[in-house]
């Protein structure tokens, strides 16, 4: 049995990611957001790589104030270990599930996920890694969860990638660079295009941020 959300109302979330904006401005010399186009009347589901603390609370701020500024996001979802939740409950407020790999329910938690994914307006976020790994890994490994919730989904989905990267460089503070990439829809997915896209991708914004350095 997966435990689903108890969501706070939406201005709370809009309060959120305005604090968040603020812990972002004293923690980071810079915060660079590189958008894609969102399309109208979809739902979006948004994946990240996986490999610090700060994910979520980049993620919520990516949300809330930049996709939300361009397109209205009416809820927000988060796919979350079981485990994780059940240690932090609080979680479900800010709309964490729960998914229980290897266990009968997972199918309940993909399930649920495509449901949330069929009303135009939601987000879900995604870490389809499923585990933490470095930032400086070459190759991304995806997992098959994705490509279940998406071939659920009825109506029109739009997939985003963010590959973040966090980089000091001269200063004591750090900066982080989102590079988002529009990776289709749930009508052209293909799990093997998907990952060789954000592979690709992955790559060309590791070597952005490489400074004097030959690879």
């Amino acid at each position: 049995m997966i435990i689903k959300p108890k969501k706070l109302p939406r201005p709370i979330f809009l309060l959120i990611g305005y604090l968040l904006k603020l812990l972002l401005r004293l923690k980071f010399k810079k915060v660079v957001v590189e958008m894609v186009e969102l399309k109208p009347n979809h739902s979006y589901l948004l994946a990240l790589n996986h490999f610090s603390f700060w994910d979520g609370v980049w993620a919520y701020h990516l949300i809330w104030n930049h996709l939300n500024q361009q397109r209205r996001i009416n809820e927000a979802y988060i796919m979350v270990i079981k485990k994780q939740l059940q240690m932090r409950p609080w979680l479900r407020y800010i709309g964490c599930f729960s998914v229980n790999r290897g266990k009968a329910s997972v199918n309940e938690s993909l399930n649920y996920a495509a449901e949330m994914l069929s009303k135009p307006g939601n987000l879900l976020l995604l870490f389809p890694q499923g585990d933490m790994e470095s930032q400086h890994i070459r190759k991304i490994l995806i997992k098959e969860g994705i490509a279940n919730i998406l071939t659920q989904v009825k109506g029109d989905c739009q997939i985003i990638w963010s590959s973040n990267v966090l980089e000091y460089f001269e200063s004591l503070k750090p900066s982080v660079y989102f590079h988002l990439i529009d990776a289709g829809t749930n009508h052209d997915f293909d799990l093997e295009s998907f990952k060789e896209k954000v592979n690709q991708h992955h790559l060309k914004a590791m070597q952005k941020r490489i400074r004097f350095t030959q690879q």
